[in-house]
């Protein structure tokens, strides 16, 4: 028998091995350790937002909900401002991250074109950005001057491109094999059409990654609507939280100051808006998880 031959038992003769088993046995159970460990904050504020303001002050809140109550959940979800406002973030995060996907994705491709003339200043302006910028009030100005204030244009363009994103989506189709482009350009494809129906196609993972991306940016962004909508009709869902928090906080700052019991009816109303928040990133990530890692990978280490 030659040793080419041999090699692959031998293989799996390591995998039989007892040092192997007590290696996955070890390695199995420290990586259940960790997700228990990350779970842990997640499971514990679902038990508080089922709970009674009084245990939870008490401290009496670990993985299982006490003095079992949904008033907070009901005052909320029975809000019509709420749903409004859950739209407004439904549609920002979909606007939002189609611009920026077709703005990213372009530009990504042509800076992974090595003959483009003036590749390296287009690079240069990209990552200046990641570490100057006008400023908060700069920023401000520019949008009130083009007159995007109060509109949905004001939160979905300013973030439309992340450099980090481009720089990896660059690098994912940097790696995608030339030969595939000179045949379809004998096949008498355009740049756009190879673009379209040959690279995207092929770019799954790291769009799906991006997608991701995006679309938690979008949704968790709070703060450019607080700085650029007035009208509550306008909010998205996570500026309705957030000034549902502060109402509640205050509310219970003034009660405590007066020794009133007014002050433990909102306690968990934070453990409310967070699971009302994360709901739909959790619903969206299991059909995008099986492109993440790939597609991170793939985009982010040059062959």
């Amino acid at each position: 028998m030659t040793l080419a031959q041999r090699a692959p038992s031998r293989t799996v003769g390591n995998r039989d091995s007892v040092g192997y088993r007590v290696f996955t046995v070890v390695n199995t159970g420290l990586l259940i350790l960790v997700c228990l460990a990350m779970l842990y904050p997640f499971i514990t504020v679902l038990a508080q937002s089922f709970s009674s303001s009084g245990a939870i002050k008490a401290g009496q809140v670990s993985f299982w909900p006490v003095d079992f109550n949904v008033d907070t959940y009901t005052a909320v979800i029975g809000n019509g401002m709420f749903w409004r406002n859950y739209g407004n973030t439904v549609l920002y995060t979909v606007v939002g991250t189609a611009i920026a996907m077709a703005l990213t994705t372009s530009y990504a491709y042509v800076l992974s074109k090595h003959h483009l003339r003036g590749r390296r200043l287009l690079i240069g302006i990209a990552v200046f950005t990641m570490f100057f910028n006008g400023g908060l009030v700069p920023n401000y100005v520019l949008i009130s001057s083009l007159g995007m204030k109060n509109t949905m244009w004001a939160i979905v363009l300013p973030g439309a491109i992340s450099v980090f994103n481009l720089l990896v989506m660059k690098s994912f189709f940097e790696n995608l094999p030339h030969e595939l482009e000179e045949a379809a350009q004998i096949d008498g494809l355009g740049w756009f059409g190879i673009f379209t129906r040959i690279v995207l196609p092929l770019s799954k993972a790291v769009i799906a990654t991006m997608i991701l991306f995006y679309s938690v940016a979008f949704w968790n962004d709070w703060f450019s609507a607080f700085l650029y909508l007035d009208k509550n009709e306008l909010f998205p869902v996570t500026l309705f939280l957030r000034n549902l928090i502060a109402g509640a906080s205050t509310t219970a700052s003034e009660s405590a100051a007066v020794g009133s019991t007014a002050a433990d009816l909102n306690a968990n109303i934070q453990s409310v808006t967070m699971i009302l928040t994360v709901i739909p990133i959790l619903c969206v990530y299991p059909f995008v998880q099986r492109y993440f890692v790939s597609g991170v990978m793939l985009g982010s280490v040059k062959g």
